[in-house]
Order: structure tokens, then sequence, then C-alpha cells
């Protein structure tokens, strides 16, 4: 009986830190994309145009996926309780310094280093919650510390944009580094001594593409299927606004569904990719593709919009936790190394994508980046088909990665 309770605690335990994971997820990527729903006011306050404050966006995730593969490496021998609780220390501080900022210089420098410390959260975060608890149950927590993402769209968004329309943008900041200093204090409280796995350095990890065949595929799709899904996602409100003569109401109504549909993907996931990874993300990526083409055809009425916008949603979902899971299953000794060049792959694809939208925006129209869209996530598609005869190294514990 004795032993039945210990074991009880522990997983109890686990199952709470892989929650402070997932709430911690939700402030560094909220605290991310804040800015989004800010531009007006923060512009307005720090006397900048619109266009120069949509920097703090961009540089945030250019410093969140260039900078990752050498901090990770750097920080190869710091026990990873430790490094996220320091991440949260420096999301703290920095929510602290924008909300107190008197010029755009610094609240641009404040959110270049945050976005360091972002970058290297994806590296490590979604490993150490599937450490926290039993093999059998490791997809699991990745699937609950992924559906922070669509908590962040559906949640953390609506309600900073709500609160700086109730007191001010510098509240709203405040108040989300309060946020992230009682993360900080949850992941104190539940997470255990979690020593570093993996040591790869910074030598190494650029080489592990060049040996490691399976992983250097999944980069290859990660990259093709990000810029085709934010390269269209980018411009979804003014695609929107043109075939359907969308309200604002309407697009964060249709958006929040969207959100609503990537944890639901997650959750569906979390039950497929043990039962097959490649199966899983090949499904997925077809609902990215056969959504786009839906919002292309149907998505000029709100109901057709509604539905395209749902099954993208699903279809990412399940498209983020496989690849995670494909990363893992690809390159099992050096996980947080290939999280690191996944992460810096994925954070540059955003970028791309959106630039390369936008010059499509600029000279084909908002539906062309749709296309764009189509035919990106297509290639990633068509990209596992054709690797099929591939093989992944087996995942920890000795059992095969599941890709068939």
């Amino acid at each position: 009986m004795a032993t039945h309770v210990d074991h009880s605690r522990t997983a109890t335990r686990s199952w709470l830190g892989v929650s402070a994971i997932t709430a911690s997820l939700f402030v560094f990527l909220t605290t991310e994309l804040m800015p989004v729903g800010l531009l007006t006011p923060m512009s307005s306050n720090l006397g900048i145009s619109v266009g120069v404050a949509g920097l703090m966006v961009t540089l945030y995730g250019v410093s969140a996926g260039l900078g990752v593969p050498f901090i990770v490496a750097w920080t190869r021998r710091v026990n990873r309780r430790v490094l996220l609780s320091a991440l949260l220390v420096i999301l703290t501080l920095g929510n602290l310094i924008t909300a107190v900022s008197p010029n755009y210089p610094l609240v641009l420098t404040t959110r270049l280093v945050m976005g360091f410390a972002s970058g290297v959260f994806w590296a490590i975060g979604v490993s150490m919650a599937m450490r926290l608890v039993a093999e059998r149950h490791a997809g699991r927590a990745a699937a609950i510390v992924m559906s922070g993402i669509s908590v962040a769209a559906v949640v953390g968004i609506p309600l900073g944009t709500a609160l700086e329309s109730l007191t001010s943008w510098r509240t709203t900041f405040l108040i989300w580094a309060g946020l992230s200093a009682l993360v900080l204090l949850a992941v104190v409280a539940a997470i255990p001594s979690l020593p570093s796995r993996n040591a790869v350095p910074v030598r190494e990890v650029f080489t592990l593409p060049l040996r490691n065949a399976p992983l250097r595929l999944v980069l290859f799709t990660v990259v093709l299927f990000v810029l085709g899904h934010f390269g269209a996602y980018t411009f979804v409100r003014p695609y929107l606004e043109d075939s359907t003569s969308a309200t604002p109401f309407f697009i964060t109504a249709v958006l929040m569904v969207y959100g609503a549909g990537g944890a639901a993907g997650n959750f569906i996931a979390g039950h497929t990719v043990g039962r097959s990874l490649r199966g899983s993300f090949i499904v997925g990526c077809a609902g990215l593709t056969v959504s786009l083409l839906l919002l292309l055809t149907i998505g000029h009425g709100q109901a057709g919009a509604v539905v395209s916008l749902v099954l993208w949603g699903i279809s990412f979902g399940v498209v983020q936790l496989s690849q995670v899971n494909m990363t893992q299953a690809a390159a099992p000794d050096t996980f947080e190394a290939a999280m690191s060049l996944n992460t810096m792959a994925y954070n540059t694809s955003i970028a791309l994508g959106a630039l390369f939208g936008g010059l499509l925006a600029d000279h084909l129209g908002v539906t062309g980046v749709v296309w764009f869209g189509v035919a990106l996530t297509a290639a990633s598609l068509l990209l596992t088909l054709a690797t099929r005869g591939r093989t992944s190294p087996a995942v920890p514990g000795g059992a095969p990665a599941a890709q068939e």
C-alpha cells in the first residue's frame, strides 16, 4: 500500500510538472505574439510607425530561431530545471522592462533578448515534459504541452487585447510579467531536478543532419509545411475581408475557432502518433492542403470559411505534434540538439513564409498567398510519401519508431 501511495504521489507531481511546462509555453508564446494585438497603441505611445513597431515580433522570432542551436549547446551541461527557471526569469524581467520602458530602442533590445530565451524553451520544453512521465505516457505529455499553443491562440492573445482596451498596453505587459513570475514559481515547485542529457557541443549540432538522413528529411518537411502554413495564415485576415467582407468580430471568432481546432488536433494526435507517427503526419499535412483548397473554393461564404478554418486548425494541431515526435524518432540520442535545429528551421521558415507571402500579396493578391500555402503544404506531403522506404532510428527504450 505504501508503494502504491508513493507511486501515486510521484505520478501526480510528474503531471503537475507537465502542466507547469505547458503554462510556460503559454506565457512564452503569448509574450511573443502580444504586440500583434497592441501595435496601434504601442506605436502611438512610443512615437513610431506601425510598420516599425512590427519589428517587435519579427526580431523576437529571428533571435528565437537563429540563436537557439548555439545556446542549447553552450548550456548542454546545465540542469534543465535550472535552465527553464532562468529562462522564465528573463521572460518576467523582459515583460516588466517592456511595461516601464521610456523608449522604443529599449523595448526592441529587450524583445531581442527575450527571443533567445523563447527559442531555448522551444528546444528543451517538450523533451523535459516527456522525461517527467513514464515512457508509455511520453506522447501524451508532449500533446499536453503543445496544447499550450492553442490555448494561447484562443485565450491568451484575445485576453491581452481585451486588457489593453480596459487599461493600457503597459499594464498588459505588467500583468504578463506577474503571470510569468507565477509560472516560474510553479516550475520551481513542481519540476524535479532534470540533469542534462544528450550533450552535444556546438561544432557537432550542425553536422547532425549531414550524418542523420531521417532527421534531414524531417527538417525538410518542417521547412516546407511551415512556409506554406504561415505564409497563408499571416494573410488570412485580409483574405477573409476580401472574400467574405468579414467584420472584425467574425474574424476574431473564426480565429478562436481555429485555435480550438488546433487543441482538438493536438488531442487527436496524442492518441494516434504512438500507433502510426508517419501516418498521423500524412493525414495532418493532407488536411492542411485540403483546408486551404476549401478556403479557395467555399471560403467566399462565412459558413465555408468556418469549415475551412476548423479543418485547418485540426490539421495543424496534428502536424505540429507529429513533427515533434518525428524529430525525436529521428534523433533519440540527440533530441535536444535536434530540436534546436528544428526550432531554428521552424522560426526561420515563419519569417520567410511571411516575407514571401507579403511579396505575393503585393503582386498577385491575397488569393495568390493561399495558393502558395497549397503548393508548399502539398510539397511537404509529397516528400513524406516519397520517402516511405526510409526508417527512423529506434526511440528511447528500444521500441522502434512508429513510422507505418
